[in-house]
């Protein structure tokens, strides 16, 4: 699999990457060990789990598997800390919360070190450069080998990768993790161009929107699917409306002229899109990662990409239209 650097670091990255939200819940451990080999033996090497997935069963299996599968100089393993299951504080961004938790992710996982750690979400209630300053500390100790952030908006990166930037010896965002994918488009409004601008790569998650895209809700709700489960399916239900159906019918159009799947079209879409380092999926089964797997080899023709553009394209008015001819 084609290797990339993770923004404007020297950190590469297999193009795809494997997702673990479901690892210790939904997903045991023969199946991820399944999935994690034939990963890896692909040429994968950009793992993803955060500390909260699954309440850390997700690390803790993910360590089993390096330990006795896979060697571990030879996976990228990112994670995340800053979500708590708190209904009064959703996210600590606190740099003792932030390092306690990232303390626990290595033990769970048995490792010494991360590759990549990442912020889950932005904390209004705590000082941004405090939050930043534990990302530092994490490089320093070598805790962490690279640092990134999750579910921030545009000014919230901007103001994050220019304060890293701002003094030697602070360490550079090399990431930023958010939903992306044909359904899903506002990154491309300020969080992308803001990417772009300072060096930060971009990993996309639910790059299949959230499995719309693979075209198996286009005539009905497979009982299997997430859609068709009682805890997933509102998760599934905003990509479901007439909107969405236009997109999901161009990109099946696409796909029978290409003689391949949606799914692999998809990927292939947003794979090469402009800022992104890798799309990160979270196969159930070995049989939906072999089809994601399988986009590695497919190029989408100019013309393609132009009309999946046209149909997907999410409507931006002020202050993003040119106003230049007023």
């Amino acid at each position: 699999m084609e290797q990339r650097h993770l923004g404007r670091t020297g950190l590469r990255v297999s193009r795809l990457g494997l997702g673990t939200l479901t690892w210790g819940r939904d997903t045991g451990e023969r199946d991820a060990a399944d999935l994690l080999k034939a990963f890896w033996e692909a040429g994968g090497t950009l793992v993803d789990t955060a500390d909260v997935y699954s309440d850390g069963s997700s690390e803790y299996l993910l360590g089993r598997l390096i330990e006795d599968l896979v060697p571990r100089s030879d996976l990228v393993i990112a994670t995340k800390a800053g979500s708590v299951p708190d209904p009064d504080r959703r996210f600590d961004g606190s740099r003792g919360h932030l390092l306690a938790a990232l303390d626990a992710s290595l033990q769970r996982l048995g490792t010494d070190y991360v590759d990549l750690w990442q912020v889950h979400a932005f904390d209004p209630t705590t000082p941004l450069d405090e939050t930043l300053q534990a990302l530092d500390i994490a490089v320093t100790s070598g805790r962490a080998r690279y640092v990134g952030v999750s579910n921030f908006c545009g000014w919230q990166l901007a103001k994050a990768a220019t304060w890293q930037r701002a003094v030697p010896g602070r360490t550079p965002l090399a990431s930023t993790q958010m939903e992306y994918s044909l359904l899903q488009r506002g990154v491309e409004r300020e969080v992308l161009p803001a990417a772009l601008d300072l060096g930060v790569g971009l990993l996309p998650s639910s790059p299949l929107g959230r499995g719309v895209l693979t075209g198996k809700y286009r005539h009905s709700t497979p009982p299997d699917s997430r859609g068709g489960s009682q805890d997933m399916a509102p998760f599934v239900a905003p990509y479901l409306d007439e909107a969405a159906r236009r997109i999901v019918d161009a990109l099946a159009i696409a796909a029978d002229g290409l003689a391949a799947s949606p799914l692999q079209v998809a990927l292939a879409w947003l794979r090469d899109r402009p800022g992104v380092a890798a799309p990160i999926v979270g196969p159930r089964t070995a049989q939906q990662l072999t089809a994601a797997l399988s986009v590695e080899t497919l190029s989408l023709p100019d013309e393609i990409c132009q009309a999946l553009d046209d149909v997907s394209a999410p409507l931006h008015r002020y202050p993003d239209h040119d106003w230049s001819s007023l």
